[in-house]
């Protein structure tokens, strides 16, 4: 009778190893959803991303990445990952205005860590403190990490701006409504534009230019129809790689691991770093195509900033009547 338990206990254990080995042993794929073209910096890290991915899991843990709004657009990119129609995407988040009200604070005029504006300083900044602060924000998805663009600058096609007069009437693409209210403010017309349709749109005088950055620029093409930069690169965008939270529970432990390893502030700021990088090829990409590009002149970037100063305190002041710890994140953010 004791030999028989005994036997029986040692089938039982093989058995349940047989079952975690299977478990762990099994492979997942994972569908990566973003709205940017395969020249794009952000695919490229997202492609040498899911390659290491599968290395490091043997191939267990494999992601199928759908770039250039395969799934859905700009604006539903988020909305793809929290339903589950993806289970990674990377979304713009001034593209939903209102949703993510905090993260967009960053995006204001002249705001960053004293560090420095450097892509990677506040894409690494602004990724330590999703967790504390932005969460809520992303409701049903789990923060990988997010992204700080390179300074945004006004790219235009016929008027060259050289003092803030030169901006008033423009009708000028921006990518979140904090950087429509910055227009509005300094006089010029707003209008919502598809990335991939900026470089039509300005060579018909639908949009007389677009809030852009270098590299952005090279990735949409806009050299043959951009003929001014003016670079006083005070603004920033925000997008964020988030992902499925159920998904990402479901993960066995060692491939979560591996998500987590490979991702948060320090693939932020490698992000960051290789974005700078990729700016400034995309500035030189501009100059090849005879783009004059010049600094706001001392006195109008500094009647610049006096006319949007108030901006920033309206957003916090709104935000905190609505019970959000807005000047607590902006001052962790801007230390």
């Amino acid at each position: 009778m004791v030999r028989e338990k005994s036997r029986l206990l040692a089938i039982l254990t093989f058995a349940f190893a047989l079952l975690g080995t299977a478990a762990s042993a099994q492979t997942v794929e994972l569908k990566l959803s973003h709205y940017l073209p395969p020249n794009h910096t952000i695919h490229k890290i997202l492609e040498a991303w899911a390659k290491e991915i599968a290395q490091r899991s043997g191939d267990r843990l494999s992601i199928k990445i759908y770039p250039t709004s395969q799934l859905g657009p700009v604006q539903r990119q988020f909305d793809l990952a929290h339903t589950g129609q993806a289970d990674l995407a990377v979304g713009l988040t001034g593209a939903t205005p209102g949703r993510y009200p905090m993260t967009e604070l960053t995006s204001l005029p002249f705001v960053w860590p004293k560090a420095g504006s450097t892509s990677a300083i506040m894409s690494r900044r602004l990724t330590e403190l999703a967790p504390t602060y932005l969460a809520k924000e992303f409701d049903g998805v789990h923060i990988l990490w997010i992204g700080v663009t390179p300074a945004i600058s006004f790219f235009t096609a016929r008027r060259e701006i050289n003092n803030l007069n030169d901006i008033q009437g423009l009708k000028i693409r921006f990518q979140g409504e904090q950087h429509a209210k910055v227009l509005r403010l300094l006089g010029a017309v707003p209008l919502q534009v598809p990335p991939g349709e900026i470089a039509d749109g300005m060579s018909k005088g639908v949009i007389d230019g677009a809030l852009f950055n270098y590299e952005a620029a090279q990735s949409f093409g806009l050299g043959t129809v951009v003929r001014y930069v003016s670079e006083q690169g005070v603004l920033t965008g925000t997008l964020a790689l988030v992902m499925n939270s159920a998904k990402y529970d479901s993960l066995p432990p060692d491939l979560r691991a591996i998500i987590d390893e490979t991702t948060g502030p320090r693939a932020a700021e490698s992000l960051g770093q290789r974005w700078g990088e990729a700016n400034q090829i995309g500035r030189e990409y501009m100059l090849a195509n005879k783009v004059s590009i010049k600094p706001l002149p001392p006195d109008q970037l500094a009647a610049m900033k006096l006319k949007l100063e108030p901006l920033l305190e309206i957003s916090v002041d709104a935000l905190e009547k609505n019970g959000k710890p807005a000047r607590a994140f902006l001052d962790e953010y801007k230390k």
